[in-house]
């Protein structure tokens, strides 16, 4: 059997993966970190982006899109702990490409009485996640 750690991905509302993984990819605040078992542990935020997860005996890697969060590495478990968790195959482009047009009209209106940093986040996961889905269709 190949070497492998637990990963569990979970968002307020849900579980969204839970099983082992050869090998996590993901976002972190200091850039791009890659888990392998036996990890050092580790406890970091994540900023908005894709979760990538090879699973043993699979081709493709399962994709989550999160918008920031905590990770906590230990050696033979990894967990995130999503603000928001969504599946690669439950991604919508147009969706997101309408919180990213609002998130920018939101920043560009100086007479509106709106939270520029609410406002800065939301366009920050919005073209995070726009990135998420061009990645995954280009993995198709």
């Amino acid at each position: 059997m190949a070497n492998t750690i637990h990963v569990d991905v979970v968002s307020a509302e849900e579980q969204i993966f839970a099983g082992e993984a050869e090998f996590v990819a993901l976002p972190g605040e200091g850039g791009e970190l890659g888990i392998y078992p036996k990890h050092t542990p580790l406890i970091t935020r994540i900023k908005p982006g894709a979760v990538r997860i090879k699973v043993p005996g699979k081709a493709e890697e399962e994709f989550v899109f999160v918008a920031g969060g905590i990770l906590e590495v230990q050696p033979n478990v990894v967990t995130v702990l999503a603000d928001t968790a969504i599946r690669g195959h439950d991604l919508d482009e147009a969706k997101a490409q309408e919180a990213k047009k609002a998130a920018e009209e939101a920043l560009h209106n100086r007479e509106a009485s709106i939270d520029y940093a609410q406002a800065q986040a939301e366009l920050a996961a919005a073209v995070a996640q726009l990135a998420a889905i061009r990645r995954l269709r280009s993995k198709r």
